[in-house]
């Protein structure tokens, strides 16, 4: 995948944590220009903390840090010296940032603007510090750490985590302003995704059709892309089929569909998303 051939060396380092600190800056910039002025929280340690602040009136950037200290130290000694300090480096610049944009104005007032585009900026934020090794939610860092030793998975126990933080909300700002919130952690969640995985994500997919010889030929000369047959039997006939399984990214996959329709309307194809490709071919 794309993320696997980012730059090395020291240049890569450096490359790397001018991503960390980007997204870290995004981060602060939806907190103080969507979320903070709406009442709109976020979930994890950066949702308690805007609780806390509005409850306390302590300075947020402050919270942001002294919360996240903790678990700065359980990642360095569980996960790595790396993971550590690109992790401390993108809290210190959220929370630095997020005390710094105190008096920038808000960017809008209207809560449901507030809460896709704050979860948008937020989501990309969020994505960059992940995608190039670190974390700016110390409840990541427990999620993955008790997944080792229970039965949920690390979503499950962040969306348990978030349900309490959400339905806190709710009590300290009102319910509509928790909806919102829910709306603006929704299209943060997916944002996240798309930040990571970028748009060069992996499909899978695999075809079974009585031209499969034909369909396989348009997919290497058209797409530039290698297949591989398997034999298989129809559970119902038990007939012997050939099944074609490639892979390609998702940009790619609509003219694969064509390809296919084209060839053979009636063919069976299965689409499945790919968590990591590696290999010279690929």
């Amino acid at each position: 995948m794309q993320w696997q051939k980012e730059k090395t060396g020291v240049y890569g380092e450096i490359w790397r944590m001018g991503c960390v600190v980007v997204g870290a800056v995004a981060v602060a910039l939806a907190i103080r220009l969507f979320l903070v002025p709406n009442n709109i929280v976020d979930g994890g340690i950066v949702g308690i903390s805007m609780i806390v602040s509005h409850m306390s009136g302590w300075m947020l950037g402050v919270l942001l840090f002294v919360f996240n200290l903790p678990f700065l130290f359980v990642g360095y000694k569980q996960i790595g010296k790396r993971f550590a300090l690109y992790t401390f480096v993108a809290v210190a610049v959220m929370s630095v940032c997020t005390s710094l944009f105190i008096g920038v104005p808000s960017a809008t007032n209207e809560p449901l603007l507030a809460a896709v585009f704050g979860g948008i900026l937020l989501g990309v934020g969020v994505g960059l510090v992940i995608r190039y090794g670190g974390s700016l939610d110390g409840a990541e860092i427990v999620a993955i750490l008790l997944a080792k030793n229970v039965a949920f998975s690390v979503g499950e126990i962040i969306m348990f985590f978030n349900i309490f933080i959400l339905g806190s909300a709710g009590f300290v700002f009102g319910w509509d302003r928790a909806m919102y919130s829910l709306i603006a952690f929704y299209i943060a969640y997916k944002m996240i995704d798309l930040t990571i995985e970028g748009f060069q994500e992996s499909r899978s997919v695999w075809i079974i059709s009585a031209a499969h010889q034909a369909i396989g030929q348009a997919i290497v000369q058209e797409m530039g892309r290698s297949i591989t047959y398997f034999d298989g039997e129809g559970g119902f006939t038990g007939e012997p089929k050939r099944v074609i399984f490639c892979v390609m990214t998702r940009l790619e996959e609509p003219k694969l569909k064509r390809i296919v329709e084209e060839i053979d309307e009636e063919a069976f194809v299965a689409v499945g998303m790919v968590a990591e490709v590696r290999g010279k071919r690929f």
